[in-house]
């Protein structure tokens, strides 16, 4: 991983998206600071596309996609994409599985659920699980108390052995059924949306995260960077950003918003 403020002005001059995960890269301790929305909002009206690709849920994407200065939002870790279109007024709204697939998952979560709790002492399913369509989300330090790796890695295996991905973020431990990643609904989303094929152009595209489910973004983008807390997982990721930022979550963000826009 290389300093962002290394990165060759010729190769930030070529960024025409900046796709970014949500929690500890745009907020800091849990809150989105102003400078980070700001660097947002500079970014969009400068012309580039802008999309936050994040673990969060439905019902947040939602109002993000509607009311943040962005193209569209991917959420809960790549099952679907929502992009509102301001001059029709129509939110477009795409999953990766249909009503009914996801309504029989939610079923088999149900189960998941009941044995992470169960066999795990000390986490909790996330808060924002009433406003989820597609995955669980079990809460191992947002609002508990820390729990250690043993039972982070405990409650991915709990996932794992019933037959559904999981991945870690700084706060969960997300799971779901079905073949579908971040990357993969974020290259659907480039296509249907901003009319980008990511297979391309994936030059001109910055991924920023910060945790082991941003990895298959770190390993399919070559500009991918990390804010300065995705050190903190060195050695814990299948795949690790080009770049980083010098600063942690949303100041990381800012820092590079201020590297793209310099460059134009």
């Amino acid at each position: 991983m290389r300093p962002i403020s290394r990165m060759p002005d010729q190769t930030a001059a070529a960024i025409t998206t900046v796709f970014a995960d949500i929690d500890d890269t745009l907020t800091t301790d849990g809150r989105l600071p102003a400078r980070a929305y700001q660097a947002l909002e500079d970014l969009f009206n400068a012309g580039f596309h802008v999309a936050p690709i994040t673990g969060r849920p439905a019902g947040w994407c939602d109002m993000i996609a509607r009311f943040w200065p962005v193209s569209g939002v991917v959420g809960e870790n790549g099952a679907f994409y929502f992009a509102y279109d301001e001059k029709t007024r129509k939110m477009r709204r795409v999953y990766f599985a249909d009503a009914a697939t996801r309504a029989a998952n939610a079923a088999r979560l149900a189960q998941i659920q009941a044995r992470v709790l169960a066999e795990v002492p000390g986490c909790a399913i996330s808060a924002d699980q009433p406003y989820r369509e597609a995955d669980l989300a079990v809460d191992f330090c947002e609002d508990v108390p820390p729990l250690d790796a043993a039972a982070v890695a405990q409650i991915t295996a709990i996932f794992e052995q019933a037959g559904a991905v999981a991945k870690v973020s700084s706060i969960h431990v997300n799971g779901w059924f079905g073949a579908y990643d971040k990357l993969s609904m974020s290259r659907r989303f480039a296509a249907e949306v901003l009319g980008i094929d990511l297979d391309a152009d994936k030059n001109k595209v910055v991924f920023c995260g910060d945790s082991p489910n941003d990895a298959p973004m770190f390993d399919f983008f070559p500009n991918a960077c990390g804010v300065a807390n995705v050190a903190d997982f060195k050695g814990q990721m299948s795949a690790e950003p080009a770049w980083i930022c010098a600063k942690r979550g949303g100041d990381g963000f800012v820092e590079l918003a201020e590297k793209l826009l310099a460059s134009r």
